[in-house]
């Protein structure tokens, strides 16, 4: 990341942000991940969503919170993320931070294997 990328993610271009969270995120320093993620993600970036949703679910950086998790991921599944998707089915198949569906996980399954996404497609197999 050079230093006109680091100066956009701290004027707020959600992109830089990003990039720059996800750069931390590669090298295990998750609580600074978390910080530029949050706010990539609360101005809509799919990806940073997807992300922040994984630090919720892990606990890295931020307090272990499936409910939390699932909230992120389900904003980056309406934007058409596939791996968030696919997340989001996983959680309603298993009753993780929603009421367990199998209608919901089959929908958002179907919708994840569209896109190729290869453990979706296992998925839908074994339901």
């Amino acid at each position: 990341m050079g230093f006109n990328e680091l100066i956009a993610a701290v004027a707020g271009d959600a992109e830089a942000q990003f990039r720059l969270a996800y750069s931390h995120w590669t090298l295990d320093d998750f609580e600074f991940a978390v910080k530029y993620f949050m706010q990539s993600a609360r101005q809509g970036h799919a990806k940073a969503q997807f992300y922040l949703g994984l630090c919720y679910y892990d606990g890295d950086g931020v307090s272990m919170d499936i409910n939390e998790a699932v909230e992120w991921w389900q904003k980056a599944a309406e934007q058409g993320l596939a791996e968030a998707q696919f997340n989001l089915g996983n959680c309603y198949y298993w009753g993780e931070g929603v009421a367990k569906d199998n209608e919901k996980a089959l929908k958002w399954y179907q919708k994840a294997a569209a896109q190729g996404n290869e453990d979706a497609k296992k998925a839908l197999e074994s339901i």
